[in-house]
C-alpha cells in the first residue's frame, strides 16, 4: 500500500518541482522556472491551511529523503448552485505529477484517491479536471468521463 499524506509547508519547493514536471510534460522544451521564487511563499502559506479550500496530497520519494515522488492538488470552488448541486461546490484537480524516476508504481492513483476522498469529506458533488490523452485511462478508471466543454481562456498581460 502506498503511503499518501497531505503536503506540508516544508514540501513547497518539491511541490513546485513536481508542478514544473507536469508543465514541462505539456509544453515542449524546458519551461521557465523563474516564477518558483514568487510562488514559494504563497504555496507554503496555503499548505499551512489544513481546513482551507486547497488540498495537495503527496507520496515521498522512496530513494531520496526530502524529495517527493508524486503530487496531486486541487481546490474546492464555489459556483452559483444548480439542479444536482444547489450549494455550488465544485472540485477542480489542477496538478497531477509523478517524478520521472517513480512512474508506473501507482503513486498518482493513490494521491488521486486521497484527493477524491478529501473532496467527498467537503460535500463536493462533482470534480472537474483536464486530462492529457496519456492520463485519460487513469481518470476513466476512477470514474471520470469526457464532457463536451468548449473551454476558453483569457490571460491578462502582466502589469
Amino acid at each position: 500500500m502506498t503511503a499518501v499524506r497531505r503536503a506540508r509547508p516544508e514540501d513547497a519547493a518539491e511541490v513546485l518541482r513536481l508542478r514544473q514536471v507536469m508543465i514541462d510534460s505539456l509544453v515542449p522544451g524546458p519551461g521557465a522556472a523563474d516564477w518558483h521564487a514568487d510562488s514559494l511563499p504563497v504555496l507554503a502559506a496555503r499548505l499551512a491551511e489544513p481546513d482551507g479550500d486547497f488540498g495537495a496530497f503527496v507520496v515521498d520519494h522512496p530513494l531520496r529523503p526530502g524529495a517527493l515522488a508524486a503530487l496531486v492538488a486541487g481546490t474546492v470552488e464555489y459556483r452559483i448552485g444548480r439542479a444536482g448541486n444547489p450549494e455550488g461546490r465544485v472540485g477542480h484537480v489542477f496538478s497531477v505529477a509523478t517524478d520521472p524516476e517513480t512512474r508506473r508504481r501507482g503513486y498518482a492513483r493513490a494521491c488521486m484517491e486521497s484527493l477524491l476522498g478529501w473532496f467527498r469529506e467537503r460535500g463536493v458533488p462533482q470534480v472537474d479536471l483536464n486530462a492529457s490523452a496519456a492520463a485519460e485511462p487513469l481518470y476513466a478508471s476512477l470514474g471520470f468521463v469526457r464532457k463536451p466543454d468548449p473551454s476558453m481562456r483569457l490571460t491578462f498581460p502582466a502589469p
